[in-house]
């Protein structure tokens, strides 16, 4: 099943593409891969999950801002290439979440994008090669921050 036809048996809508907030491209095609730049939970109202985790945040709201973060990541993708249908596999994941000095749960917060992958691209070209790193502050106050390249189809 393609990754269009899981969309749409999932009933997910993709957002609009977030607004680019400074000089760069949201995605690069570079021979067969596309680099995605940092991106950030979109919320349905164009706002941004905001806070720290181990603060203002925990675990399942990091999670939930991953996920949206994964959202606007593919509307993203999608607007480059004209479909998602064009991507082999996720090849490799970088997350960033906000997070206190104690707060040790990065990989799980981080999940809510790789689960998202996983369900849109398969239980094996949706799994990638992923860090997750907690830091003190990222823009725009953003809970989470995501980066990822994608190998596509000849």
């Amino acid at each position: 099943m393609s990754a269009e036809q899981r969309l749409v048996e999932l009933g997910i809508t993709l957002p609009s593409p977030p607004a680019v907030m400074g000089l760069y491209k949201p995605v690069i095609v570079v021979g067969s891969l596309a680099h995605t730049s940092g991106h950030g939970p979109l919320q349905a109202d164009g706002k941004l999950t905001t806070g720290r985790l181990g603060d203002s945040l925990d675990v399942e709201a990091g999670y939930a801002a991953a996920r949206l973060t994964g959202l606007a990541m593919l509307a993203s993708l999608r607007a480059q290439l004209g479909t998602l249908d064009k991507v082999q596999r996720l090849v490799k994941t970088l997350g960033l979440v906000c997070a206190t000095p104690e707060f040790t749960q990065h990989p799980a917060v981080i999940n809510g994008f790789s689960e998202l992958m996983r369900e849109v691209f398969g239980a094996d070209a949706g799994v990638a090669a992923r860090s997750a790193f907690g830091t003190p502050s990222l823009p725009a106050g953003m809970a989470v921050e995501i980066e990822a390249t994608f190998l596509l189809h000849p």
